[in-house]
């Protein structure tokens, strides 16, 4: 078990904040709200930022001048929105993160229903929705408890799954699971048998406000990875709860070192993407999850500033 402990000497600086909504209004033929909600995940893919997010099929593509939609494909009786208003949340893939894999973009469902083990693939901005129950079912055996995938990176030679670590009484805590890249892209391609898990690693994030922080997305950057966290009141992975606050820390080796991320107001925030600006070392993005339908997903640019 890999303890985090905060580490002073590092810090978080929030250098702006934004409000993400689409160029273009509202659609109800698409089904799309004229905001980016409930962002889960960011990739930088093709040059440029892309936000998935759980609870409406659409990746929101971020350019410095506005916001684009790239359409998933539609969900159960044909909607791309699912909420607790429609009677429909339970129906959502759930898609918790993505990564870009050379001209491929590759986004995860958490594995927490059924219905969210997918993983969707977006080439060519054409997206395809593959069922991956048999690689979840995998996973969820090496845990020995429920899966809930927040993250997922890639370093060098090996595909890293973070699992939040909040399924319940028999869920051991945060872990990061490394398999092959090849042998996951040969899997998906149907050209192999499922990857083997290769390794499993067990992590104590710590605590605030007496809740356990998880993993809730993650980068690698050579030898190191960076990783948010955050501490929410619930009793599994399907309910939302009272968000107690982030962390964003680095693994290197069997050390594990974080800070606290908060909002430009000071107040506790549920950090749920992560990337990092290939053009400017240091610099990156953090997407807020409001876990409010009706509010726009918060964009944070942010500096990293200490020895991380």
């Amino acid at each position: 078990m890999r303890r985090a402990k905060v580490d002073p000497a590092l810090e978080v600086r929030v250098l702006g904040s934004r409000a993400l909504r689409y160029d273009q209004p509202s659609d109800p033929r698409d089904d799309r709200p004229d905001h980016v909600r409930a962002a889960s995940g960011l990739a930088i893919y093709g040059g440029r930022l892309v936000v998935v997010q759980d609870d409406a099929s659409f990746l929101a593509v971020v350019a410095s001048d506005g916001v684009s939609a790239i359409k998933l494909p539609r969900g159960l009786d044909g909607r791309r929105r699912f909420e607790v208003a429609i009677g429909n949340k339970l129906d959502k893939l759930d898609l918790e993160s993505c990564i870009a894999i050379d001209d491929e973009l590759w986004a995860f469902g958490s594995g927490s229903l059924p219905i969210r083990e997918k993983i969707c693939r977006v080439q060519h901005a054409t997206p395809r929705v593959v069922d991956a129950g048999p690689f979840y079912a995998r996973v969820r055996e090496a845990l020995a408890s429920g899966l809930n995938l927040e993250g997922v990176a890639r370093q060098r030679d090996q595909l890293l799954l973070f699992h939040r670590g909040n399924t319940g009484g028999q869920d051991l805590g945060p872990a990061i699971l490394r398999i092959s890249l090849e042998a996951m892209r040969a899997w998906l391609d149907g050209r192999a048998q499922l990857p083997v898990i290769e390794a499993i690693e067990g992590y104590d994030l710590g605590e605030l406000a007496g809740q356990r922080l998880g993993f809730t997305d993650a980068v690698a950057d050579d030898d190191r990875v960076l990783y948010l966290a955050a501490a929410e009141a619930g009793a599994d992975a399907i309910g939302d709860g009272e968000i107690a606050g982030s962390q964003l820390g680095v693994i290197r080796s069997d050390t594990v070192r974080a800070a606290p991320v908060r909002g430009p107001d000071g107040a506790p925030i549920k950090a749920e993407g992560l990337a990092l600006d290939p053009a400017r070392p240091g610099h990156g993005w953090i997407a807020l999850d409001p876990d409010d339908p009706d509010q726009p997903t918060t964009l944070l640019e942010i500096e990293l500033l200490g020895p991380w």
